[in-house]
């Protein structure tokens, strides 16, 4: 039996809760808790703010409140419900109307703090966690939370969420009520350490609302949540604005001090992405992230900007960059051919792209997780690595276990005959051969013919570039740009042969790479696993990484997972910028030191 890990009173509980909790029967020694609630917890160690923190270090907590943020976004919209996978739902409805128990601090890498639930409780083992919940805890139509509230949500997510939710949810094996405001989940195996965090992230859905079989239903209603904001006015597909609640319960809690400035934040919806830059040179939206760096570059010169009524800059950030790529969809031939594959990655001539099409300010993104400790890439595996990856000897690619260099590096003249050389071995040895210009399978002499899904014309300049690449070896990619509802039922279905996707990434991944990378996601529709990734060396990894108690041994299983999936060939890696491209009218202002993940929007303020 492991011993109890203590965890520290975040409020004195009262006679009547003592008196309840002394009459309940007793549980096993892995799920007693010996000391009452915490006010936080971390992944890796203790979290970093103490009991009595006043905010939160990255905001400023005498930030005006009032104004109006509008903000632009891409595609369009037709479902007010978070929680299904049916339509596309606007941005800001998880950030800004639905609550979770706990919620995250940007400043570490991994840690919660009290939100709906005051204190949590957690066993050494981590086998199961208690949230105790405040009683002043609303929801926007006055209701309180309650621990019924809890289950349901619960509940509704694991059987008719998404399939992340029902991956992470479904690891529970009870959930029940051990008190008047508290709510215990007991896990179905031990040693997955993130799974307290997990159900302390849970949106909590008003069960008064809501029913297990409405659940997954589209609706353009507006919903109901616990959270600073309700929504206000909705213009189906083309805005959405969200008030801020004026008896929000929760506005005098330290962690959200200084958030949630502004009387109301719209996100107003365009389906080009120079239509949205329109918009913000001439005023009509007063912030952005940039992503394109030829706009970064040459399209910031406008008036409003040389005049000092906008402004810009690159701001630091210390989140990995992620993985921005070409997928390829391995259910489908001829991707289930990693030779195949490794051909294609060949032909991409990225010292060429980025010079050419973005002004040399990206970077190559030789890792999932760039920019950061957890990389691979640039160091041989430790022991720890070296041990994990054992049991699959054929996983790991030699160089990529030894760290060394395993993209092409071409010298950006754009005529790279060494890669088209290595690329027409690599399709000869899978039965490809050159036919009337044509590369055909030599058995069943098909052409290698690509549909790449874009949803967006940003991404025909890269794709074009390839295509003209590709067809120097006989192999045709035609660009098939669709809406934004069809892109998306399409990628949620997996009918698709290549496509650019960005993972974004954490300085803690756990529980979601398995719906990114497991077997069982490969063959789970709406999940994150576009790629097809269907190897137990995958699987083994993320477990590992999830056991992992101490961080040493958590950023090796992290690395591990890292050379699994590059040895794999499953995606063509892109770029990532070096840091945040931030622009903003000098209407609304942010504070001065940036969270880990950059600038959130949730932090800024009207300019009086």
């Amino acid at each position: 039996m492991q011993p109890i890990r203590h965890i520290i009173l975040s409020k004195p509980a009262s006679a009547a809760v003592l008196l309840l909790m002394a009459m309940l029967p007793s549980v096993p020694a892995s799920k007693a808790y010996a000391q009452a609630p915490a006010h936080g917890i971390a992944m890796h160690g203790e979290p970093a703010l103490p009991r009595d923190f006043a905010h939160l270090p990255y905001v400023n907590p005498d930030a005006p409140k009032g104004g109006q943020l509008k903000l632009g976004a891409a595609g369009s919209f037709d479902n007010l419900n978070p929680f299904t996978i049916k339509g596309s739902t606007p941005q800001g409805l998880r950030e800004y109307v639905f609550e979770s128990l706990m919620a995250r601090s940007a400043g570490e890498p991994f840690a919660l703090y009290g939100l709906i639930a005051s204190g949590i409780e957690t066993p050494a083992d981590r086998s199961a966690v208690t949230f105790h919940l405040r009683g002043e805890a609303r929801f926007s139509d006055g209701q309180p939370v309650t621990v019924d509230d809890v289950l349901f949500s619960h509940r509704a997510l694991a059987q008719n969420g998404w399939p992340f939710h029902r991956l992470h949810y479904g690891k529970v094996a009870k959930a029940e009520a051990v008190g008047p405001r508290a709510v215990r989940f007991t896990f179905k195996t031990k040693g997955d350490r993130e799974l307290p965090l997990i159900l302390g992230l849970m949106p909590i859905i008003p069960r008064h609302k809501v029913s297990i079989e409405t659940i997954d239903r589209t609706t353009l209603a507006p919903v109901v949540g616990s959270g600073p904001y309700v929504v206000a006015k909705v213009d189906a597909g083309r805005s959405i604005t969200y008030r801020r609640n004026p008896d929000y319960w929760g506005r005098d809690l330290p962690l959200q001090r200084g958030r949630y400035n502004f009387d109301e934040v719209t996100f107003e919806f365009f389906r080009d992405h120079s239509a949205m830059f329109e918009a913000f040179k001439s005023g009509e939206l007063d912030a952005r992230t940039e992503d394109d760096p030829t706009r970064w570059a040459e399209g910031y010169g406008f008036p409003a900007m040389l005049d000092g009524h906008a402004l810009r800059r690159e701001v630091e950030i210390g989140l990995p960059s992620g993985m921005s790529a070409l997928v390829f969809n391995a259910r489908r031939a001829p991707f289930d051919d990693i030779r195949v594959r490794r051909a294609l990655i060949e032909l991409l001539d990225a010292e060429w792209l980025n010079r050419s099409l973005f002004h040399g300010l990206y970077r190559r993104s030789t890792s999932y997780f760039a920019r950061s400790e957890l990389a691979s890439t640039g160091r041989p595996a430790d022991p720890r690595e070296r041990a994990l990856l054992a049991p699959f000897p054929a996983a790991v690619r030699a160089d990529i276990l030894d760290g060394r260099p395993h993209l092409p590096i071409s010298d950006g003249s754009g005529n790279n005959r060494k890669a088209l050389k290595r690329a027409h071995d690599l399709l000869a040895q899978a039965g490809y051969a050159l036919s009337d210009g044509r590369m055909v399978h030599q058995r069943t002499g098909r052409q290698i013919a690509i549909e790449f899904l874009a949803s967006s014309r940003t991404q025909e300049r890269l794709v074009l570039s390839y295509a003209d690449t590709l067809k120097r070896l006989g192999i045709a990619l035609r660009l098939r740009q669709v809406d934004s509802a069809q892109y998306s039922a399409r990628m949620k279905s997996f009918d698709f042969d290549m496509a650019q996707v960005l993972w974004p990434a954490s300085l803690s991944p756990g529980n979601e790479q398995f719906n990114r990378w497991s077997a069982a996601a490969a063959d789970a529709q709406g999940s994150f696993n576009y790629a097809g990734v269907h190897t137990p060396a995958a699987d083994a990894m993320i477990n590992a990484l999830l056991a992992a108690e101490r961080r040493e041994d958590f950023v090796s299983a992290v690395r591990a997972l890292d050379r699994v999936l590059l040895s794999g060939d499953y995606v063509i890696p892109l770029f990532h910028a070096p840091g945040q491209w931030l622009a903003w009218r000098a209407r609304v202002n942010f504070p001065a030191k940036p969270s880990l993940n950059g600038m959130a929007f949730d932090t800024w303020w009207a300019v009086k």
